[in-house]
């Protein structure tokens, strides 16, 4: 090969196996405040289930766990892992139907909404602004319940899902970093987005502080026999320790 194709090519690929100088560990947890939104039903229900009319969803706090493994090792990416669980619950007098059934009267609801993200990423840049791109396998595990004083349905599903994944910050301070990241995927008019964004501080003495916005949304079009249009977003605050 010859000496400038060599470095076109160098070229083209560094940026992809970029990588940190260092080994670092980074754990942490915090609470998110969502406010739900949406509404979802299955595709032979005349009319959606609204979460907020019907199921009397209200805001909550949910918890989330992290942690961040990077390294210099070149072409091997980076590790993050998220679990997030979103716990919504209701009950009310109204009157829908579901899956073929009639639900009237006062109705109560229990929704549990869990998500594991396995992300696999490479640090493309790594000074005053940062710039991560990869991949995110998401496992998204939902039950639920819904019952009434005559009918009750319950169900599970459990998927996972391959989703884009970038993150771009800049450091305007040393250890201060202010950062949008962002998962997403969209196949057959259905799509999902995780869009956050966020300040974070590291202290001298290894733990550091994190605070900002997190979106998601979830727009089902008959996915298992589902249509679902829902989205949860609010403020978080979490720590971690970094080492």
């Amino acid at each position: 090969m010859k000496l400038k194709q060599f470095a076109c090519l160098a070229a083209l690929i560094t940026p992809f196996t970029a990588h940190a100088d260092f080994l670092s560990v980074t754990a942490g947890a915090g609470v998110w405040n969502t406010s739900p939104d949406g509404n979802f039903q299955t595709t032979s229900d005349p009319v959606a289930v609204d979460i907020k009319d019907n199921l009397f969803w209200d805001d909550e706090s949910q918890g989330y766990l992290f942690v961040t493994f990077e390294h210099f090792v070149p072409l091997v990416p980076n590790v993050k892992i998220i679990y997030t669980s979103i716990d919504q619950d209701g009950l009310g007098n109204t009157s829908f139907d579901f899956d073929g059934e009639s639900f009237n009267g006062d109705v109560s609801n229990d929704f549990t909404i869990d998500t594991t993200d396995l992300i696999l990423y490479y640090e493309v840049l790594d000074n005053v602004v940062s710039l991560d791109l990869g991949l995110n396998i998401r496992n998204l595990k939902v039950d639920y319940t819904i019952a009434s004083s005559s009918t009750t349905e319950k169900d599970s599903f459990n998927e996972t899902v391959p989703m884009l994944y970038a993150l771009v910050g800049v450091t305007p301070w040393p250890d201060v970093i202010i950062s949008g990241e962002m998962s997403y995927i969209a196949f057959d008019g259905s799509s999902i987005s995780d869009i956050t964004a966020k300040i974070a501080y590291t202290t001298d003495f290894l733990i550091g502080f994190e605070a900002g916005y997190r979106m998601q949304e979830y727009e089902f079009d008959d996915i298992s026999d589902t249509d679902a249009d829902l989205s949860f977003d609010g403020l978080f605050a979490g720590a971690y320790v970094k080492f």
